[in-house]
């Protein structure tokens, strides 16, 4: 009977320990699913921003030719190579001329004939003259007809007519000589600007006309990139605006700009307009084509909800922030960021100054985790 008693207390105690060590488990589990993140927190605060609308774009070069020839005839020279430097007036190729220089010494030479038959008809109107000046004292002395006199007037006015005659084939061979000159100069094919070959599109012995290209011609001292401005932007832009400009090839340099034209007309379709901002390009170190994005200072300053960038986290596509309330328990809120100005983000919507959020660990939170304020949890930012 005693050796009952005790078996049965044994049992009993057993199921008691049991017990205890399934909620000492499960005391465990419940503290390990609690832990704790140490984290920063500020306030959003009210500050100033400056006004900026960013656009991106290609850059190209302000000015760009593609140079053809005035003449039609065969490529002799190319002076020039892609990437090369031009200055305006230098030959960058030659076309074949022997057939115009040869037109040009027939011409030439048509002119000195002209030249002394001109002479030999002013020597005749000399003679005329000296005869018809005999005539008119003959007559008047009676020694000749009337008749006679009126013949020799009649020569000296055809040797004038004469004279007439061959001045103005000397201007008509003359203008042919002019225009086989400038024919024969425009075989020299001259740079309207300087600038550097960008394309080369024909070779040496290739036939080209006045609608063959030779060769593509930019300047780079100043490149341009064109974008569309939304709608309510557009009103806040200036012919004149600083435009700060990075480039992904260049890193964290900076171009200075400037807004040289603001479209007076809003494409229909996407309600915006068109902008075009020029880049001084130190060095010609900006090439075409290189992707651009560009920051349009308005001048303007306006008061603002601001957050530290570190406090601005995304959930999927969505930005917002961790709010923390009364029990420390952070809370993800959308907001819609604005302007990005040195550290500070800009809050159009869904956040108000004094709302205390973190800042320092915010990547690292979920909804409801607890958390540990680093240092004075209420300092504003």
């Amino acid at each position: 009977m005693g050796a009952l008693v005790a078996f049965g207390g044994y049992r009993v105690w057993q199921a008691v320990e049991l017990k205890k060590a399934a909620e000492g488990k499960q005391g465990a589990k419940k503290g390990a699913g609690q832990r704790v993140v140490s984290v920063g927190a500020a306030e959003a605060r009210t500050g100033q921003v400056r006004e900026e609308i960013l656009i991106t774009g290609s850059l190209k070069p302000k000015e760009q030719v593609d140079v053809t020839s005035k003449t039609t005839g065969r490529v002799e020279k190319l002076t020039f190579y892609v990437g090369d430097v031009v200055k305006k007036g230098e030959v960058i190729a030659q076309i074949e001329d022997s057939e115009l220089q040869q037109q040009v010494r027939r011409a030439a030479a048509s002119i000195e004939v002209v030249k002394a038959t001109l002479a030999q008809r002013r020597a005749e109107l000399a003679n005329a003259k000296a005869d018809l000046e005999r005539s008119r004292q003959l007559m008047e002395a009676g020694l000749i007809p009337r008749q006679e006199y009126d013949s020799k007037r009649t020569s000296f006015q055809v040797v004038q007519a004469q004279i007439q005659l061959t001045e103005a084939q000397g201007d008509q061979a003359q203008a042919e000589l002019s225009e086989l000159k400038i024919r024969l100069e425009q075989t020299k094919i001259l740079s309207p600007m300087d600038g550097h070959i960008a394309e080369r599109f024909v070779d040496e012995g290739a036939i080209v006309s006045p609608s063959t290209p030779i060769v593509r011609l930019v300047n780079l001292s100043t490149m341009v990139t064109r974008a569309n401005v939304p709608e309510r932007e557009v009103s806040k832009l200036r012919v004149g605006n600083r435009a700060i400009v990075r480039v992904d090839a260049f890193g964290g340099e900076v171009f200075e700009g400037k807004v040289t034209r603001v479209s007076p007309v809003l494409d229909a379709a996407t309600r915006s307009a068109l902008v075009e901002v020029e880049i001084r390009n130190r060095g010609t170190g900006l090439k075409a084509e290189m992707f651009a994005r560009v920051t349009l200072d308005l001048a303007n300053f306006r008061q603002a909800v601001l957050i530290p960038r570190e406090a601005l986290v995304y959930r999927g596509q969505q930005p917002g922030v961790y709010v923390l309330g009364q029990d420390n328990k952070p809370m993800f809120r959308d907001i819609e960021p604005g302007i990005v100005q040195g550290d500070d983000v800009e809050v159009l919507a869904n956040l108000s100054a004094g709302t205390r959020i973190v800042t320092k660990g915010a990547s690292m939170l979920t909804d409801g985790v607890q958390v540990r304020v680093a240092g004075a949890g209420n300092r504003k930012s």
